[in-house]
């Protein structure tokens, strides 16, 4: 779908000579030399609703949307009339859809129907509006889901990450466990082999000393 848009100038026979010399270059796509002519026409008269609707367009043309949005919904206080009103919330939609507030944009759309509920291009824009805004609303979907699908892996990896440092650890622990086992294991050994030494020298010391005392020399 294309965006259709409402730029057309305003006419009123009592503007000032300002205002209609920025409809003048307006048509001649001057839109910087239009824009200082509307500002100066509203320094003069700043409840023209001419002044501040046109302002809006030419801020719009040059890709001022924040600014046009501010011009448009001002331009629909000042008057009375709805068909004017339905152009100014028709064009405050389409500044809006540019700066990709879709939701908003609705609402400008709806508002400008309700004071021309006859006009197809607010038709046709609210329809894409609503497209975009489903669009958005799917695409930040996709992505809350991304999003917490890549939490949930991290947390997972960061979970593994802890596990496998934690069964390091105690492999660590069980090998320095085993070591120490093995250690004193030998020194048991070691010991036992020692004692076992020192009693085989006791009983032959023994032996020897028993011998002596009661060895007996035959006579013949």
């Amino acid at each position: 779908m294309t965006l259709l848009t409402m730029l057309f100038p305003a006419f009123a026979q009592k503007e000032s000579r300002d205002v209609k010399k920025g409809n003048k270059f307006y048509k001649q796509e001057k839109y910087v030399e239009s824009e200082v002519e509307y500002r100066r026409g509203l320094e003069k008269n700043h409840k023209s609703f001419s002044g501040t609707f046109n302002l809006g367009n030419s801020l719009y043309r040059q890709k001022k949307y924040a600014e046009a949005l501010d011009k448009y919904q001002t331009a629909a206080t000042l008057t009375d009339d709805k068909s004017r009103k339905a152009a100014s919330y028709h064009n405050a939609g389409n500044a809006l859809l540019e700066t990709g507030d879709f939701a908003k944009s609705i609402e400008a759309y709806k508002m400008a129907l309700r004071n021309n509920p006859k006009d197809d291009e607010t038709r046709y824009n609210l329809a894409y509006a609503q497209q975009m805004l489903q669009q958005q609303e799917q695409q930040q979907q996709n992505k809350d889901q991304q999003q917490d699908k890549q939490e949930k892996q991290d947390k997972q990896d960061q979970q593994q990450q802890q596990q496998n440092k934690q069964n390091q650890e105690q492999k660590q622990q069980q090998q320095q466990q085993s070591q120490m086992s093995k250690e004193d294991a030998e020194r048991i050994l070691e010991a036992l082999q020692q004692d076992e030494k020192d009693t085989q020298r006791k009983v032959k010391e023994a032996q020897i000393k028993k011998g002596s005392r009661y060895g007996v020399d035959k006579d013949w």
